[in-house]
């Protein structure tokens, strides 16, 4: 479990969940002297299956600490700056979203730096897991395993949540095995607590431990609607405040993964503040809430589209924005050029704007998670389905040794058309050997050989 520094200390979890889809409603089956008696089990009889553990191996770097000139005659002339390789192990969760493809999203800190990632499902079954892609900035991975009979779990609109609504956590704390716990949601678009670059959190009082993080947090009818990342307390042990990642900000980065091997960031281009009773009172507004434009990036997604400083940003898509930093999560969990509609305050008037996002810089696609000979590539959709774009290979790149130069279109596969990055994805992950990859360079179509 990772600390983190809040007026307690916060700990990102280690945990799993998932769920499968479910009645409409919990059942009460059990009774009592002829009375019937609440139950969750029904629920979770459905929803635990999709409940994995991750353990996970690997090494980090870790810096030599400087040796005073007095103790060099023993220890040596270290240089301070040199980093030793250490090996480390760790326990997580993970929880299964699709499973036919074996889909399982987790927390990126869960994974980060493993060289080994070992599934254990509810029914003993243990098989490796291959790393699709990952997010630091929102700590969201997607992982793949092969296997048959697994259970998934239904995604829920977390945007319906409200304060109040019942929750359960399922995970693996102190890897004592898949635990239940239950609660309500606390709060809703909790940020700015400094664990995470993007924050929206799902506030919750369900126990949540060291060992839940990538856990699942789901409803009264087994959807899920949160990934467990985090807790405030004491010493990293559980006082009833815990975070999880909102399902409907986490299912939009997973999406792009599938289909980019990456998140490919979303910018509006703006700066601003949360609005306040100060705000609101010198913007004559009648609520405290929204999000206040101070700067538009001139050319930016929010600029071309017509937003101007001095508006407020009241909706996303519909919905109500309670704070900048709510906005900020939002934006960021939705893909490049795709199209969003912000309502504005502006001049005591309600204006609707249509933005096309723009992608944030230093996108950089995991290639090597498809093949390992395309190491070093990165790989972009062409905008007409033609095919997927070379846009850079780095220098002695496993890519640049294949012969891949940048502004290749790859079109194919073995003589089998392939026509985006998720395509290439699935039509590898079950081949080996010698495969001949279809490009067209300067307009002449030719084959590379790669094994």
């Amino acid at each position: 479990m990772k600390k983190l520094s809040l007026a307690i200390s916060a700990a990102l979890l280690s945990s799993t969940m998932a769920l499968s889809s479910l009645p409409a409603v919990a059942a009460w089956p059990t009774s009592v002297d002829g009375q019937t008696m609440p139950s969750l089990a029904p629920m979770l009889e459905h929803a635990t299956p999709a409940v994995v553990s991750i353990s996970v191996k690997g090494t980090h770097k870790v810096k030599q600490q400087n040796v005073p000139e007095a103790f060099q005659f023993f220890f040596g002339n270290r240089n301070p700056n040199q980093a030793q390789q250490r090996p480390f192990r760790g326990l997580g969760s993970g929880v299964i979203i699709d499973s036919d493809k074996g889909y399982i999203v987790t927390n990126n800190h869960v994974i980060e730096n493993a060289d080994e990632i070992l599934i254990t499902l509810k029914d003993g079954r243990q098989l490796t897991a291959k790393k699709l892609g990952s997010d630091a900035e929102s700590d969201i991975a997607l992982l793949q395993i092969e296997a048959d009979k697994l259970s998934e779990i239904k995604l829920a609109d977390s945007d319906e949540l409200r304060v109040g609504d019942f929750t359960v956590a399922i995970g693996s704390p102190f890897g004592l095995g898949q635990t239940v716990t239950s609660g309500i949601v606390s709060a809703l678009g909790r940020s700015n607590l400094n664990i995470e670059n993007f924050e929206d959190f799902i506030q919750t009082d369900a126990a949540i431990n060291s060992g839940n993080s990538g856990g699942a947090l789901v409803n009264l009818r087994g959807e899920l609607i949160g990934i467990n990342t985090a807790i405030l307390g004491p010493g990293g042990g559980n006082v009833g405040i815990g975070f999880a990642i909102p399902s409907n900000m986490m299912n939009n980065l997973v999406q792009q993964i599938i289909e980019f091997g990456e998140v490919r960031r979303g910018i509006l281009g703006v700066a601003g503040r949360s609005v306040n009773n100060d705000i609101a009172q010198a913007m004559e507004l009648k609520s405290s809430q929204g999000s206040f434009v101070e700067q538009v990036v001139p050319g930016s997604a929010a600029d071309e589209a017509g937003i101007k400083a001095g508006d407020v940003i009241v909706e996303l898509n519909g919905k109500n924005i309670r704070t900048f930093f709510e906005l900020r999560a939002k934006i960021s969990s939705i893909g490049a050029n795709k199209k969003v509609k912000l309502t504005v305050i502006r001049d005591g008037d309600k204006k609707t704007f249509t933005v096309k996002l723009k992608q944030s810089e230093g996108s950089n696609i995991a290639a090597e998670s498809i093949h390992r000979m395309l190491e070093g590539a990165k790989l972009e959709n062409d905008k007409n389905n033609k095919g997927i774009i070379i846009e850079e290979v780095a220098q002695g790149s496993p890519a640049q040794m294949a012969g891949l130069k940048s502004g290749d279109l790859i079109t194919g596969i073995n003589r089998s058309r392939i026509k985006n990055i998720a395509q290439l994805r699935d039509y590898l992950k079950d081949k080996d050997g010698v495969l001949a990859l279809n490009i067209i360079r300067d307009n002449h179509a030719q084959y590379l050989m790669i094994r």
